[in-house]
C-alpha cells in the first residue's frame, strides 16, 4: 500500500509536470494567436484589444501576383536543395556507414561544421567562388541550392545516419549480393527502402529549413529571384497586419511539414510492434 507521502510526492510530481507543459504551451502559442489576431484586425494600437476585425489584409496580400510568385520560388528552391541533398547525402553516408566506418567522425564534423557558418560569410564565399569565371553562378537560384546543400546538411545527413545504424546493411547487402544484384541495385531496391523514414524525415527537414530561410537568400539572389521570406520582410516594412498574414502562411506551411515527420516517426514506431504482435500469433 503506498503511504499518504508518497501520494502526496507523485501529486506534486504531476502537478509540476502539468505547470511546466502548461507553461510552454502558452509561450508558444500566445504570439502565434497575437499574430493571427494583428492580422485581422482593423485597428490594434489604442486599446489592449482589436478594434473590429476584417479579412481585408488577407484579401489584399494573397490577391497579389508577387505573393504566387514568391511562394512558387521558394517552394521550387526547397525543393530543389531537398532533390540535390538526396542525391548528395544519402549515398555518401551509406557509403560510409558500410566502406569507410572510419571516416564517420569526419561525416560527423562536417555535419556539425554549417551550424557555425554565418550567412555573410557563407554567402561571401560562395560569392566569391562561384561568380567567378568560368562558372558565372552569382545572383543565380543555383547558387542559393548550393547554399541550402551547405546549411542543411545535418538536417539530412543525420536521420539518414540514424535509419542505416537501425538496420543490417551488411546482412542485407551480403542477401542481395547473393542474388546477383550489384552495388548500385542493392542499394536502390534494398537499402532505401528500409531507410526510407530517414529520407522522409530528412527531406521534410531540409524543405522546411530551405523554405523559411531569409539571410542566404537575401545576400545571394536578392530580388532578382524573390522568395517567401523576401516577400514577407518587404511587407514588414510598409504593412505590419499584412506582413502578419504571411508569417502565419509560412507557419501553417512549417507546421504541415512537421505534421508529415510526426507521422512518418508514427509509422516508423508503429511496424515493430505489428512484427512482434505478428510473431506471438505464430
Amino acid at each position: 500500500m503506498s503511504t499518504p507521502n508518497a501520494t502526496n510526492r507523485v501529486s506534486a510530481s504531476s502537478l509540476a509536470r502539468i505547470t511546466v507543459i502548461t507553461l510552454f504551451l502558452l509561450f508558444m502559442i500566445v504570439p502565434i494567436l497575437a499574430t493571427a489576431l494583428f492580422s485581422i484586425s482593423v485597428r490594434w494600437d489604442r486599446s489592449i484589444w482589436p478594434e473590429g476585425f476584417t479579412l481585408d489584409w488577407w484579401s489584399k496580400v494573397t490577391a497579389k501576383t508577387a505573393f504566387r510568385t514568391s511562394l512558387f520560388n521558394s517552394v521550387y528552391i526547397s525543393g530543389a536543395s531537398v532533390l540535390a541533398s538526396l542525391a548528395l547525402v544519402v549515398p555518401t553516408a551509406y557509403w560510409v556507414h558500410t566502406k569507410l566506418p572510419r571516416a564517420k567522425a569526419l561525416m560527423e564534423i562536417l555535419a556539425i561544421i554549417p551550424f557555425g557558418f554565418p550567412a555573410a560569410v557563407l554567402a561571401l564565399g560562395l560569392i566569391r567562388l562561384y561568380g567567378a569565371a568560368p562558372l558565372l553562378l552569382a545572383s543565380s537560384p543555383v547558387l542559393l541550392v548550393f547554399a541550402y546543400v551547405v546549411i542543411t546538411l545535418p538536417f539530412m545527413y543525420r536521420p539518414v545516419m540514424n535509419a542505416l545504424e537501425a538496420i543490417d546493411t551488411r546482412t542485407l547487402s551480403e542477401a542481395a549480393n547473393s542474388l546477383g544484384a550489384g552495388q548500385t541495385r542493392t542499394f536502390l531496391s534494398v537499402i532505401l527502402p528500409n531507410i526510407r523514414s530517414g529520407v522522409v524525415n530528412g527531406s521534410l527537414l531540409v524543405f522546411s529549413a530551405a523554405f523559411v530561410e531569409f539571410a542566404l537568400a537575401s545576400l545571394l539572389i536578392g530580388t532578382r529571384f524573390k522568395t517567401f521570406p523576401i516577400y514577407l520582410v518587404e511587407f514588414t516594412r510598409f504593412d505590419a497586419r499584412q506582413a502578419s498574414a504571411l508569417a502565419l502562411i509560412s507557419f501553417a506551411c512549417a507546421w504541415l511539414i512537421s505534421l508529415g515527420i510526426l507521422t512518418t516517426s508514427a509509422h516508423r514506431s508503429e511496424r515493430p510492434r505489428l512484427t512482434t504482435s505478428k510473431t506471438k500469433d505464430q
